[in-house]
């Protein structure tokens, strides 16, 4: 059903809601999805071919346009652009702490279980073929987008024209604990480059810190700004302008000022993707085998991640048990995610045999110095894929995307390969 119907500059949009069930397996209960489509202004009645954009996350919702630069003017060029959120999204049945406080531990467990990429791939899927005419459409996948687009391949690769990767080509065999024992000594090495850019800040944190360990400093929602929360900022440096964003709120935070709590709140708080935290690890969950906590775990095994570690190194993308409990967002989540945490039941979101036979062409950016999915771990599932091709790169950080020559140079990739799959 289309919502509404207007125009941002350069570009026609369409918003669409459709229905679909909670558990596609058992269809029962339904949910609400919502997918914007946008079209170059002067093209809107032309039969253009659709590009699907998948957002990172866990728990992203679809770009907020506000004009056509980046990846999306070059997407314009020649598609219709379909910007999904994500069920538990935006305006797909966002799910927050009112809805989890308004479930039991296992019911909201289960609940956030039908949360996932073969969820998400299943209403792209009927998105396609209800909204969209059902004609294949090609796929843009940021970060975890790209997981997403594995298991499309795996599970609907008839529906798919051509698919493109940007620092997210996922492990064939997931495993949380791996993930992490890779991505740790990365964030250290993150760690090191900040300092030598910004050596002053190591003894402007070490103060932040000493102060932090003393307790009582309160953010503005109430929750008390710990060593350990204010270590979860470097998440942002995997980003190309992490460095600077970190150092500009350092520039600022003698004496910890209003500002500065309320810059460390909006930083740290997930309010506005409560999924990112409470799926973080879920996302890894393909087959038998609990995560447990992995990236916690694995912390352990590197003291120099310690809170009382000078110089203070700041942690990625690595979510913990503590969060949901010192977290206001998140502490609706808690018994919840904890038995996330221990489900070894997971369906299987990859079958390796169709990705090995596929035929859908694929272009993928591998991030050498990626913090967030490691290169190694990328090369090896680029490898293992039928037609595909990987194009790897230290020129860009993990928001390479935003660079209008990715999305060229992997469109060009698939083109020189003879170019997407036509047809309905």
């Amino acid at each position: 059903m289309i919502t509404a119907t207007y125009t941002i500059p350069g570009m026609r949009v369409r918003d669409h809601v459709v229905e679909v069930p909670l558990d596609w397996s058992d269809p029962g209960a339904s949910i609400r999805v919502f997918a914007r489509e946008l079209v170059a202004a002067d093209r809107d009645r032309e039969d253009l071919p659709c590009l699907l954009f998948l957002q990172g996350g866990p728990g992203g919702k679809g770009p907020r346009p506000v004009g056509t630069s980046g990846w999306l003017g070059r997407a314009l060029e020649t598609y219709r652009v379909i910007l999904l959120d994500q069920r538990g999204t935006g305006r797909s049945t966002r799910i927050d702490g009112r809805v989890m406080s308004a479930l039991g531990a296992r019911e909201g467990a289960d609940y956030l279980a039908r949360f996932r990429a073969d969820s998400i791939v299943a209403d792209a899927e009927h998105l396609r073929k209800t909204v969209f005419g059902g004609k294949r459409w090609s796929t843009l996948g940021q970060s975890y987008g790209g997981f997403l687009t594995l298991t499309y391949l795996s599970a609907a690769p008839e529906g798919l024209s051509a698919c493109y990767v940007a620092g997210g080509l996922a492990a064939l065999e997931p495993d949380a604990e791996e993930v992490y024992r890779r991505t740790y000594p990365r964030v250290a090495a993150k760690n090191a480059a900040f300092y030598r850019r910004y050596p002053h800040h190591a003894e402007t944190v070490a103060r932040l810190a000493d102060r932090l360990a003393e307790g009582d400093v309160r953010l503005p929602d109430g929750d008390v700004l710990t060593v350990r929360r204010l270590q979860s900022l470097g998440l942002d440096f995997g980003m190309k302008p992490g460095y600077e964003r970190m150092h500009w709120l350092l520039d600022e935070a003698e004496g910890m000022p209003e500002t500065f709590l309320h810059q460390v709140l909006a930083r740290t708080s997930f309010a506005d993707n409560p999924l990112f935290a409470a799926l973080q690890e879920s996302i890894y969950g393909s087959g038998p085998g609990a995560s447990a906590w992995a990236a916690e775990r694995e912390r352990a095994r590197h003291p120099a991640f310690a809170e009382d570690a000078r110089p203070l190194l700041f942690t990625g993308e690595m979510i913990y048990r503590w969060m949901f409990e010192e977290i206001r967002a998140l502490r609706p989540f808690r018994a919840a995610v904890e038995l996330l945490a221990e489900r070894v039941d997971w369906p299987r979101l990859y079958d390796l045999d169709r990705l090995a036979a596929n035929e859908v062409p694929m272009a993928a950016a591998v991030y050498f110095d990626d913090m967030y999915v490691d290169s190694g771990l990328q090369l090896d599932t680029a490898a293992r894929i039928g037609n595909a091709q990987a194009w790897v790169t230290n020129e860009y950080e993990h928001d390479g995307i935003g660079e209008d020559r990715v999305f060229a140079r992997l469109t060009g990739l698939v083109r020189d390969m003879g170019g997407g799959i036509t047809g309905e």
